[in-house]
């Protein structure tokens, strides 16, 4: 049985920690709000961009349709944009992007394709190891948090777009975590070469309004889709720092509470214990009074 400095001890490194955890609770739901309200603001923007484009290439000639919307015929290698946190201690945000990071990059060799990865963040590129160190096409940190602007998006989207037109991989994916809400993150895959159209709604097709368009669609396209680029970065983006501090908050929130449970039972066996050294000290006083 530990003797009472040791539970003392203890019981004062769990208060300390259950301190930080508190601290690190209040300063993710302080920041949370804010990031919410960007990656929601975000949505209706990055969703109309993908609507526009479909429109678009609905009536596009995709013989000779740009790339970056069809993609190439033959993809040999193929470039995964993998968004994770750069700091740890949000439960499983970086791991469940990590895991389906590593199940598309297995998925994909067994098709006989090589992948590149593109990192934006420090955690995935860690929990990956050094195995994929030789795969790496860039990588990035840094760049997310409430203060996440546009011009950081921007120089990613360039950068891929740039190795893409100089044959470096053929089709280019992202992974990240969409923000639910507090609770709640989803680990998402995209396509970004070729486009994801998705597909329409029956209603709304029914209802569709069609546009005689000035440019031509392919003109239009090719200033479209580095944006739209551009866009679906940066959303993603929006989303996984969000899902970050939503991820954090619930994490030291537990970590909180289980502290609380330790210091409660650390302090019974504190209590049962002092009690019994004062009882075993009575029953040896009373002994030796009854000795003499």
């Amino acid at each position: 049985m530990p003797n009472l400095k040791d539970l003392k001890t203890r019981i004062n490194s769990v208060t300390s920690t259950q301190k930080i955890t508190s601290a690190m609770k209040m300063v993710a739901a302080a920041k949370l709000r804010r990031a919410q309200e960007a990656a929601e603001s975000g949505r209706p923007y990055a969703t109309r961009m993908r609507a526009v484009i479909a429109s678009l290439a609905a009536n596009a000639d995709k013989s000779s349709a740009s790339e970056l919307l069809v993609g190439r015929a033959a993809v040999k290698t193929h470039l995964l944009v993998i968004i994770s946190a750069d700091k740890g201690l949000c439960g499983g945000f970086n791991g469940s992007v990590a895991r389906l990071a590593k199940h598309e990059i297995d998925r994909l060799e067994a098709e006989g394709k090589s992948v590149q990865i593109y990192f934006v963040g420090r955690k995935a590129a860690d929990a990956l190891g050094s195995a994929i160190s030789d795969r790496t096409f860039a990588r990035v940190e840094g760049v997310q948090g409430t203060n996440l602007g546009f011009e950081s998006a921007s120089e990613i989207a360039s950068k891929i777009i740039t190795g893409f037109e100089e044959g470096q991989f053929d089709a280019v994916s992202v992974i990240f975590n969409r923000f639910v809400n507090a609770i709640t993150q989803e680990v998402t895959h995209t396509s970004l070469i070729p486009v994801q159209i998705d597909a329409p709604d029956d209603e709304a097709s029914e209802s569709a309004i069609f546009y005689d368009y000035e440019p031509e669609e392919a003109e239009i396209l090719s200033a479209l889709l580095p944006r739209n680029m551009s866009t679906q970065i940066f959303s993603a983006l929006l989303e996984s720092s969000a899902a970050e501090l939503a991820a954090r908050m619930t994490a030291m929130d537990n970590a909180t509470r289980n502290a609380g449970d330790m210091i409660d039972r650390l302090t019974l066996v504190y209590n049962r214990t002092r009690q019994a050294n004062i009882t075993k000290e009575l029953i040896e006083i009373i002994s030796g009074a009854e000795a003499l």
